[in-house]
């Protein structure tokens, strides 16, 4: 995707493809995924109606795009079913559990150490 030119204002979509508007600009009726979740909605299959462009410093493309939903064709997200309520505390629980020392950290363990802080570092820990 070339970088954005001006604004980034393009609602026909014959540059981008599909409307473009800038950053904040966006026509009222239109969300991003995050957007809608804090509504309690989902996209529930619908194509992408239009993208919100920035430029950033920080993106090998240049531009920061955000892909924005109809919220009139949203739809409600599932409910929350006990099986996925049990697998979820499974996977967390797993994710906090040391594989050197087999307690619960209590926090997730961090991938870089591949293990609890505790027995990652074990010969600085000293007695207070």
């Amino acid at each position: 995707m070339p970088a954005p030119s001006g604004t980034c204002y393009d609602p026909t979509g014959a540059t981008y493809g599909i409307p473009t508007y800038p950053w904040r600009l966006a026509p009222d009726g239109l969300a991003t995924r995050r957007q809608l979740r804090a509504q309690g909605l989902r996209p529930g299959g619908q194509p992408i109606a239009a993208q919100v462009m920035r430029r950033s410093r920080r993106r090998k493309a240049g531009v920061l795009v955000g892909y924005l939903y109809r919220i009139d064709r949203a739809l409600p997200v599932r409910p929350m079913t006990p099986g996925r309520t049990v697998a979820l505390a499974v996977a967390m629980l797993a994710r906090r559990t040391c594989p050197t020392c087999q307690t619960d950290a209590g926090y997730c363990i961090p991938t870089s150490l591949g293990e609890c802080v505790t027995c990652a570092y074990a010969e600085d820990q000293h007695v207070a």
